[in-house]
């Protein structure tokens, strides 16, 4: 779409937002333009920390009180949105710009029904009686694809999939029907066919309504999607702009060739068959969640587990795939016995974990250790990294110098330096963390990973150093590692063979290149489709 010709709903120029003193540089956003034409969607990529997420939050008035703009202006037609008063901009908000944020559970108010949040918009303008708030909500529901919306709209957040919270964030920021949508992340947490869905969803409404869509991503895969134009972004300078196809076929900057470099691909590369000693043997496992219930009410019953069963070898990694809800986590904290089973048996090694507790239960946990998706919210915010990593050991009897100089061995292994020994989690990056946390894992020495989404969070090019950094350990380590993940293209990188979970139950377990290559399941087939920017078949 040609930006000369078209109707320019917000026009940024040489935008620059100051970091406070002691940054790692001294502008979030340096000399930013850009124009944001309606009917097309823009998406602005690059890695953590190269300002797309700041150029999302200047555009809504949002940005932290540290951060200031200090030249530029932003123009959502004749209006210069810098020079807004608190007042002007919640007039603007949700009226004529509305965003939608990466994690709609934390977005949303979790005390207020679905409908009445939906109806607030109105409210808060001043638009519709209550009864009409009502009735729009509803219709809003509906629009955003969600289920029997008169039910939906009575519902809580937690009530709600992850996958229907973020249709009901994105049905409230087109309330008002604004010409500009503002999208930060809006499908990083979502599985593939979600993903999937809530793309379709937000394309379909951008050319119903000739919106203009700000679309914030580090996925190459939902760029290649859903993209007009992209504009890449490296420490605040704009490195490259133009056409998707252009630049997703043809980059010019060598930033952006870096950064497509990174992406993983549906080709799992070529691994050796593993069949030496079980490292990890699952057999029969059963797990149901009972929620709910009440006087008038039937509880509600959900299979986590439904006759689980496999092994993981020594040497092996083994990626647990599927849908949010296909109980996959669920496995893995039952294999870690971090939840109880109904029924089954979880085998380490020749020890029969299912049947331990206590003291014995205590130290058969030191041979299998958990990776979390999060390292932030899993790594204590009050303590040194060095004590971080230390605490294990010390409650399993090590000496405390003992530990902290295995700590800064571990440092070095996973690539810190070991002055991260006297500071704190908040003071390391996205990637940093999740090398703290590995090695806060590594600290007991165990002989199995349990990696749960551990780079689901990040950009690609550190997912793509983390990955290394996992295969690298396995190998001079002798770990087995549990892989659980939505990412296939992530899973055929790394893993040698993949289970895939539907509704608690395993339907396929193959070697990788097996399963990408001839995947027999109609869910898996499905799962595979629905990775985006992936060349669809022809039916």
């Amino acid at each position: 779409m040609d930006a000369d010709t078209q109707r320019v709903a917000v026009a940024v120029r040489n935008l620059s937002l100051a970091l406070p003193e002691g940054g790692d540089r001294a502008n979030a956003v340096d000399g930013v333009s850009f124009d944001l034409v309606a009917g097309e969607i823009l998406c602005l990529v690059g890695e953590s920390g190269s300002g797309k997420s700041m150029c999302a939050h200047a555009l809504m008035g949002l940005l932290p009180k540290a951060v200031r703009p200090v030249s530029g202006t932003i123009r959502l037609g004749e209006t210069d949105l810098l020079a807004q008063d608190d007042a002007a901009w919640r007039d603007t908000r949700g009226r004529r710009i509305a965003m939608v944020f990466q994690e709609p559970m934390t977005a949303l108010n979790p005390l207020m029904r679905i409908g009445d949040q939906m109806a607030e918009v109105f409210e808060a303008h001043g638009q519709l009686t209550p009864k009409e708030r009502r009735a729009r909500a509803v219709a809003l529901a509906g629009e955003v694809g969600l289920p029997n919306p008169e039910q939906i709209v009575r519902s809580y957040p937690h009530q709600l999939s992850g996958g229907q919270r973020q249709r009901a964030m994105i049905a409230m920021a087109l309330a008002l029907e604004p010409a500009v949508l503002v999208a930060d992340e809006p499908t990083t947490a979502l599985d593939v066919t979600t993903q999937a869905q809530i793309l379709k969803l937000i394309r379909d409404l951008q050319r119903r309504r000739n919106m203009a869509v700000l679309f914030i991503t580090h996925d190459f895969g939902v760029v290649a999607e859903i993209a007009d134009r992209v504009l890449v972004l490296r420490h605040g300078k704009v490195v490259e702009e133009g056409p998707a196809s252009a630049v997703l076929g043809r980059p010019q900057a060598p930033y952006t060739r870096t950064l497509l470099s990174a992406v993983p691909t549906m080709d799992p590369p070529t691994r050796p068959p593993l069949s030496g000693p079980k490292a990890v043997e699952v057999v029969g496992l059963q797990k149901t969640y009972v929620t709910g219930g009440g006087l008038w009410r039937a509880k509600r019953r959900t299979a986590a587990a439904r006759d689980v069963a496999f092994a993981l070898h020594r040497g092996e990694t083994l990626g647990l795939v599927g849908e949010s809800g296909s109980g996959k986590s669920s496995v893995a904290r039952l294999v870690m016995r971090l939840i109880e089973p109904d029924s089954g048996r979880v085998r380490l090694g020749d020890t029969d974990l299912t049947g331990l507790k206590g003291e014995a239960l205590r130290q058969a946990r030191s041979r299998i250790q958990m990776v979390f998706q999060d390292p932030f919210a899993s790594l204590n915010p009050r303590r040194s990294v060095g004590r971080i990593i230390a605490d294990g050991p010390v409650a399993h009897g090590v000496p405390l110098s003992e530990a902290m100089e295995r700590a800064r061995r571990l440092l070095g292994l996973v690539g810190l330096d070991e002055k991260a020994l006297e500071r704190f989690p908040h003071e390391f990056s996205g990637g940093q963390r999740q090398r703290i946390g590995i090695a806060r894992a590594l600290a007991l020495e165990p002989e199995v990973l349990v990696a749960d989404e551990a780079v689901s969070a990040l950009d690609v090019s550190v997912q793509a150093q983390v990955l290394a950094l996992l295969e690298d350990l396995k190998a001079r380590l002798g770990l087995s590692m549990l892989f659980i993940t939505h990412d296939l293209r992530v899973a055929a990188q790394i893993c040698d063979r993949i289970a895939v979970m539907r509704q608690g139950e395993i339907v396929e377990l193959k070697t990788a290149s097996a399963l990408f290559a001839n995947p027999e399941h109609p869910y898996t087939r499905a799962l595979l489709d629905a990775v985006p920017g992936r060349v669809r078949q022809a039916a």
